[in-house]
């Protein structure tokens, strides 16, 4: 196969802290078919680095190249280094081999003071910002083979152009290794034989049941008192809140192909119940996440060919790189070479407004608001209970008991484990029915309670010589909930869901 070459201008980047200017230039190299198409993969690309800064600024000859580095040919003949040494090499979209200086660099005399023939061109804080897609210098790479890959053929950046780094990929680096230049800590070192105790292998299905068998016990309470409710006299048509408690149930979403996605199931039997009057400021408030987005051009197209890549192969993302990229300079080659060359030029000098400062524009974000995803309801109710004889005394003590205990977690047989703490159903109920014209909850957390002793502002208890009589003369309960659902649309449907008007207000 034929190999072509390309060049790039050469460019200036700056480490994170650091005032010197790191001076780069690419050489990219990719193999054509007999048609003389670019074949994915199949390219190579140099990193070149001008080490000692000022012979850039020297002409070496008539022709006026900067540094001495003269462009060859597109079969990569009559390159001329120059100042130049090759510092890091790449094949086929692979993470930088970093090189070491040769004798020709020292020929060329470009190897700076302190360093000699066998060390290591660049030092390792710039090897790290090579490997990190986040890199300053990988950026900056990037966009110098994108440039000049724009400027030689439509659709020939996404062919020569390396995917992003995937983490532990580098260049002799292994799953759970540190990155690049980490300190051989004790963490970092890798055991001499296998701990089969600590092996990152996936969990098997004995392991999950030995969790599941488990987790099924919890040392606690299991039975609570019935049927609580203040005040003890309440009027059974009276307007209220109930809440039920229940034992948690975990969705195992994922975890089960024989569970539907339904989540959890609502008919576990309540463990107790717990009325109380309707509570004060009684509300909801119902949340969709949404953020601004934004897909500029260059963006769309990249996209684009990502898509085509997964879904058809590196040959299909190519393809379709061409096509957007002819579509999109349709009329406007040039202005397109020159706005990626502008906007690399801003990579380069740690800027993002070069366009806006130098012409007053800048590229079109395409703006829009998209959908992020739901949110979880919270819940707060306050309620002041003033127990008015022995009885609802006790009954006020056994309610505020069942929700600390209810709330807390709990431990499970093993010592390993801990077991959720138990949630709650939350009805406000009317004529002794669900009430059709407040909202509905899904089951709760109960995240937080509190309890004021002293509601009135200071310390007042019932005079009794019987201790278990002696109770506070007010109690204000404050209750916290979180939803453990979000909301969705199919949760409103009705039996009759052509119904109308509604028979309740729903979630």
């Amino acid at each position: 196969m034929e190999r072509k070459f390309i060049y790039s201008d050469p460019y200036a980047n700056k480490l994170t802290g650091s005032d010197q200017n790191y001076n780069f230039r690419t050489i990219t190299s990719y193999e054509v078919d007999k048609n003389n198409k670019p074949i994915s993969g199949t390219q190579e690309t140099k990193l070149l680095y001008a080490p000692i800064p000022n012979q850039l600024r020297t002409p070496v000859n008539q022709s006026g190249q900067i540094g001495g580095f003269e462009k060859g040919d597109e079969n990569g003949k009559n390159i001329k280094f120059g100042n130049y040494a090759i510092a890091a090499e790449s094949e086929g979209g692979k993470p930088y081999k970093f090189l070491k200086y040769t004798d020709t660099d020292n020929k060329n005399g470009v190897i700076p003071s302190g360093n000699k023939v066998g060390d290591d061109v660049l030092g390792e804080t710039a090897k790290k910002s090579l490997l990190a897609n986040d890199g300053v210098f990988h950026k900056g790479a990037t966009n110098s083979v994108i440039n000049s890959a724009v400027k030689k053929q439509p659709g020939l950046s996404a062919v020569v152009t390396a995917p992003p780094i995937k983490p532990g990929t580098e260049p002799g680096a292994t799953p759970g290794a540190a990155t690049p230049g980490a300190a051989d800590t004790d963490a970092n070192k890798k055991p001499d034989k296998k701990d089969e105790t600590t092996a990152a292998t996936p969990a098997t299905a004995e392991q999950f049941k030995a969790i599941a068998d488990a987790a099924k016990g919890y040392v606690g309470r299991k039975d609570y008192p019935q049927n609580l409710k203040y005040p003890v006299d309440m009027n059974p048509n009276q307007d209220c809140i109930q809440f039920a408690v229940i034992e948690y149930q975990a969705s195992k979403l994922g975890l089960d192909s024989n569970i539907n996605t339904g989540l959890r199931t609502t008919t576990r039997k309540a463990l107790t119940t717990i009325t109380l009057p309707m509570p004060r400021g009684i509300s909801d408030r119902n949340s969709v996440s949404w953020q601004n987005g934004e897909l500029n051009s260059a963006q769309d197209a990249l996209a684009d060919v990502a898509m085509n890549a997964v879904l058809g192969g590196a040959g299909a993302g190519a393809d379709s790189a061409k096509k957007n990229l002819e579509a999109a300079t349709a009329g406007n080659k040039n202005l397109l070479a020159a706005i990626i060359a502008a906007k690399a030029s801003e990579d380069a000098v740690g800027t993002n407004n070069l366009l806006s400062r130098a012409f007053g524009v800048e590229l079109n974000p395409n703006m829009e608001l998209l959908f992020n995803g739901p949110q979880l309801r919270d819940f707060s109710f306050s309620f002041r209970m003033n127990p008015r004889s022995p009885t609802e005394a006790k009954m006020v003590r056994s309610i505020i008991r069942t929700f600390k205990q209810a709330m807390s977690v709990k431990r499970s047989t093993s010592v390993l484990l801990l077991k959720s703490p138990h949630t709650f159903m939350i009805k406000y109920i009317t004529s002794n029915k669900e009430h059709p014209y407040l909202n509905r909850f899904k089951e709760c957390a109960l995240t937080n309670c509190s309890v004021e002793y002293t509601p009135d502002g200071q310390y007042m208890s019932y005079d009794s010589g019987d201790i278990d009589e002696r109770s506070m003369t007010a109690y204000e309960l404050s209750l916290s909930f979180n939803e453990l659902e979000p909301i969705f649309d199919d949760d409103y449907d009705d039996k009759n869901k052509d119904a109308l008007p509604f028979t309740n207000i729903g979630y």
